[in-house]
């Protein structure tokens, strides 16, 4: 197989991973990736039990047939070592779990492990995010403390990601619209559900659904539906 060229797959789970109602897409996703490991950073879940984020993934992925490699990544220094960012780099499908967003961004943030996170989706690879993941790598990123905005990693920009939409309370997402910056759109994404950006454009998968808030107010749309009005 010759190298893998162009953009990858980016898919923003909006919470809830590695479950049932997960299976379908990741599945999928594996497929398309053709990796025969899954490399998962628990960074976020740094102060949560991390091992635990690992022993989940084995389990998950291994009834869908992959390996999985877990790095242990949950502080800075660890995030600059140039062997773990080597094995990112040449990594076909990246899952960054969920946990506190403004951790793995003080962990992620201008890192080696970030160039080389950036280096694999670019050369075709996937990089699936949920929850804390998926607000964090779009720019603008929601807030946690309180629905408001601030920096991500910008890898869509212009996208700010709510995570568990469906569930959340209403006061944290009506702060998020009312305060959405102008030119950007907010992506209400349902717990087990995927936005899935790709070299053919933006696509929904998941059990429940994705609301686009804008200026022209909200759009929701399900699995198999192409979302519109999204950043390329």
């Amino acid at each position: 197989m010759g190298p893998r060229r162009g953009i990858g797959s980016l898919v923003l789970i909006g919470g809830g991973e590695w479950g049932p109602a997960t299976a379908g897409f990741d599945a999928e996703l594996v497929a398309r990736s053709g990796a025969e490991e899954v490399v998962v950073l628990p960074t976020a879940a740094a102060y949560e039990h991390p091992e635990r984020v690992g022993e989940r993934a084995a389990a998950y992925f291994g009834e869908l047939g992959v390996r999985v490699r877990t790095l242990a990544v949950l502080h800075r220094g660890e995030a600059e070592d140039p062997e773990t960012a080597a094995i990112v780099r040449a990594a076909k499908f990246v899952y960054l779990a969920d946990g506190s967003p403004l951790h793995l961004r003080s962990v992620l943030k201008g890192s080696a492990l970030f160039e080389g996170l950036l280096a694999s989706y670019h050369g075709g690879g996937v990089l699936a995010a949920s929850g804390a993941g998926a607000t964090l790598v779009c720019d603008p990123m929601v807030d946690p403390r309180g629905g408001a905005y601030t920096v991500g990693l910008g890898v869509v920009k212009n996208l700010a990601v709510f995570p568990y939409h469906g569930t959340a309370a209403d006061h944290l997402r009506e702060r998020s619209i009312d305060l959405l910056p102008r030119g950007a759109v907010l992506a209400g994404v349902d717990e087990a559900t995927a936005l899935i950006k790709s070299s053919t454009g933006w696509s929904v998968a998941g059990a429940g659904g994705v609301t686009l808030y804008g200026p022209d107010g909200a759009t929701r749309y399900t699995a198999g539906d192409t979302p519109e009005g999204l950043p390329t």
